[in-house]
């Protein structure tokens, strides 16, 4: 195999299991962390069959950063994201990736979420139905939250 092909492989990470790793809260990303955003897009494109989102931690990096499938079907990605408002609470059956079987939660309709783009720039959006649902599922791995 030619060297120049391992500067084109995708960084598909292992998805983490261990329930006292996933537990522990996430810590500020920095600009020398943005790497880890291209590993959750691989990760989640690899993924992308029977999964709609991934914080950091479920690849093995504790920083606060998720991507998930907007409503628009395209990967949204968000660092330091921030729940201002929930509105429309109701309860749900979740599954995730790095636990087996599904698990009741309370999640909302509506979420306005204060978050930082790839370039840390600030931003507030306000996001619906199943989108909501899995910002909240994403941000609940970056507290150490398991479903």
């Amino acid at each position: 195999m030619p060297i120049w092909h391992f500067f084109f492989i995708d960084m598909i990470k292992n998805i983490i299991k261990d329930v006292e790793f996933l537990k522990k809260p996430s810590s500020n990303l920095s600009k020398d962390d943005l790497f880890i955003a291209e590993d959750l897009k691989d990760t989640l494109s690899f993924h992308r069959k029977n999964c709609v989102g991934m914080a950091a931690n479920m690849i093995g990096y504790s920083k606060n950063i998720i991507i998930f499938i907007n409503e628009k079907e395209e990967m949204e990605i968000m660092i330091h994201p921030v729940i201002l408002k929930k509105e429309g609470e109701y309860q749900t059956e979740e599954g995730c990736l790095s636990l087996t079987g599904v698990r009741k939660c309370i999640r909302h309709k509506k979420i306005k979420v204060e978050y930082m783009t790839l370039d840390f720039k600030k931003r507030i959006k306000t996001y619906t139905g199943f989108t909501a649902e899995i910002i909240e599922h994403e941000m609940d791995h970056l507290q150490g939250i398991i479903i």
